[in-house]
């Protein structure tokens, strides 16, 4: 079974059988509570979801998890139940993968590879048609060359698309937002607005990299000291320049709207697409495209968020539940599940 699926489970009635997940172990905390009576916290994570569980220290797991190390590559079996609070297991018991069976586990299931192979070839569709030659170039040549990383980096640490791949499903969704928008108003250049949407990120490829077998994120020296907007900066620039002396005749100035033009106002996008200075961005909107970019950036990360809080965060009543950070409130079960 995957994670999504044993939170799919009934509320509150234990799995009659043992079931058991792959998972690989994210987070490790030994804690006690109020009593004293000792437990570990683990988060675990598999291709397509993440989630935390209690093990407590009556439980053949507890013992493991005292040699346990962080990322290892496990089998957790037990009688699974979702309540209130969350995923639960009774009586479990965890043991390391064989070898083959890592193989197979960090493949991700078929239909998680297929939903990622979908976006990536409809992403790589929307930038081969672009009219635009400079940007046609620029974009297709970077997902050529950063295949690998696109679609394995995530587009955040913890509030939304956490997970493997991430980045690449929020990528797709913006641009599906924005191919729906962008015909609105005739202000915004689809192929400017849709070149931001690929590029506002970027810099995660390097800020939220994942190994190439494994779900724990890799931080590393550029991406702490830098951060993704300014990465994204630098990608842009070195891509672009690099391309303009390469191809020439592309960048022949004669073109509308002229090549440095274009550059500046993509690397606007990237800067200002958090859309408010204490957020992070050096300058807030200030063209069609960009204002088009932040809402449609905040717009699929909050509906993330929210499915998040639907599916990880405790009810604390009829409809309402916890919200996940950094939304706050109460938030509400959607009137969609009532069709």
């Amino acid at each position: 079974m995957t994670l999504t699926e044993l939170r799919q489970l009934p509320q509150d009635a234990p799995s009659q059988d043992t079931l058991s997940v792959s998972v690989q172990l994210t987070k490790i905390q030994e804690k006690q509570t109020a009593s004293g009576k000792p437990y570990y916290d683990l988060e675990l994570s598999d291709a397509e979801d993440r989630c935390k569980v209690k093990i407590w220290s009556d439980t053949e797991a507890f013992e493991f998890c005292q040699n346990a190390r962080l990322g290892d590559l496990c089998q957790m079996r037990g009688y699974f139940y979702v309540n209130d609070f969350g995923l639960n297991v009774n009586q479990p018991s965890l043991r390391i993968l064989e070898s083959e069976e890592a193989d197979r586990f960090l493949q991700g299931s078929p239909e998680r590879a297929a939903e990622m192979e979908a976006c990536w070839k409809y992403v790589l569709g929307v930038f081969e048609d672009l009219e635009d030659p400079r940007l046609r170039l620029l974009t297709t040549t970077c997902l050529s060359d950063l295949e690998s990383k696109w679609k394995r980096a995530a587009a955040a640490r913890s509030y939304h698309h956490a997970r493997r791949g991430g980045l690449l499903e929020h990528t797709a969704q913006m641009l599906r937002s924005a191919e729906a928008i962008a015909p609105l108003y005739s202000e915004i250049w689809p192929d400017l607005l849709y070149t931001g949407v690929l590029f506002h990120d970027i810099g995660k490829c390097w800020e939220n990299d994942y190994p190439e077998q494994g779900f724990v994120t890799q931080p590393i020296r550029m991406g702490e000291l830098l951060g993704h907007i300014s990465i994204g900066v630098e990608v842009v620039n070195r891509y672009w320049n690099r391309l303009r002396e390469q191809e020439p005749e592309i960048f022949d100035e004669t073109q509308l709207p002229p090549s440095d033009l274009i550059k500046e106002h993509l690397l606007h996008l990237i800067i200002s697409h958090h859309g408010q200075l204490e957020f992070g961005s050096p300058v807030t909107p200030k063209i069609p495209e960009a204002w088009a970019l932040h809402y449609i950036d905040n717009l699929d990360a909050r509906m993330e968020m929210l499915r998040g809080t639907y599916q990880q965060e405790p009810a604390i009543g009829k409809d309402l539940y916890d919200p996940q950070r950094p939304l706050s409130g109460y938030q509400v079960r959607p009137i969609s599940e009532y069709l």
